[in-house]
């Protein structure tokens, strides 16, 4: 578990910290929507060019985004498969009944390896960049105008705060029991595949108790405290745009023009 670097925050100073998580969130999902613009290999490079290019800026090691990577890449891997494997066209290099290897298979598998990755990178680069509140303020900020439809923004920031704020204790409680277990003998990754999730099973047991216990005592402490999601939310911390945060969005239109010129070309 501790592998898994979603929802942690690396303190920083470099330019992608410093800008406004407003920005960040738009870019990070404007290149969600962009790499599904890419169709050939200039595209692939050019999304290749632009990530790596983000974690650079970040100034975070590169082995940080590459250990966040691996607890997916067996679904990474398996989506590839599933695509070289089962999709036909092109060269047909073997076929099987309905499994077959062909150059338009491989070529997709390559573009769905791209974007899953690429996507994980950059989301990555905005969450270890962005503290846990700023993310929230931010995304307050960016569905206040849904507010006249009578949709209840502030409780879905609240949600998402609370989500954000727990999801690092949960993996470290995660890691506390695991080491609790194998103190007492358990052993866990050995084995068939039904013996692995039979082992997890004295993990989630305390792990939801706790959880449980814990979502209580927030919610007793918001009592407390007065909190009352039908009252307008009011914010200490004050989100500041900046001319650096108008060139990201800028970069990413670029990005987009760049995209659709070379599919224009190809």
């Amino acid at each position: 578990m501790n592998r898994l670097i979603l929802g942690r925050y690396f303190p920083g100073d470099s330019v992608i910290h410093r800008r406004d998580p407003r920005a960040k969130i738009l870019c990070g999902a404007a290149f969600i929507f962009i790499s599904f613009l890419a169709k050939n290999m200039e595209g692939l490079i050019l999304l290749w060019m632009f990530a790596f290019g983000i974690m650079f800026f970040t100034k975070i090691s590169f082995r940080t985004y590459f250990r966040g990577l691996r607890p997916l890449f067996w679904l990474i891997l398996f989506t590839v498969c599933l695509q070289i494997l089962f999709t036909s066209g092109g060269t047909l290099y073997w076929r099987f009944g309905p499994i077959k290897l062909s150059s338009f298979g491989i070529v997709q598998a390559l573009f769905i390896f791209t974007r899953f990755v690429t996507i994980i990178f950059v989301t990555t680069a905005v969450t270890l960049t962005t503290k846990p509140m700023d993310l929230t303020d931010g995304l307050h900020a960016l569905l206040r105008p849904l507010r006249l439809f009578h949709l209840p923004v502030d409780e879905w920031s609240m949600m998402l705060s609370i989500a954000l704020r727990f999801i690092p204790n949960l993996l470290d409680e995660t890691q506390r029991v695991m080491d609790a277990q194998s103190a007492r003998g358990a052993v866990f990754g050995e084995g068939s595949l039904f013996q692995q999730m039979k082992a997890l099973v004295p993990i989630f047991l305390p792990l939801f108790a706790g959880s449980l216990a814990r979502g209580e005592e927030l919610a007793n402490v918001m009592d407390v405290r007065g909190y009352r999601s039908e009252l307008p939310r009011s914010s200490f911390r004050r989100l500041k745009w900046t001319f650096g945060d108008t060139c990201c969005l800028l970069i990413m239109c670029l990005l987009i023009v760049a995209l659709a010129a070379f599919n224009l070309n190809g």
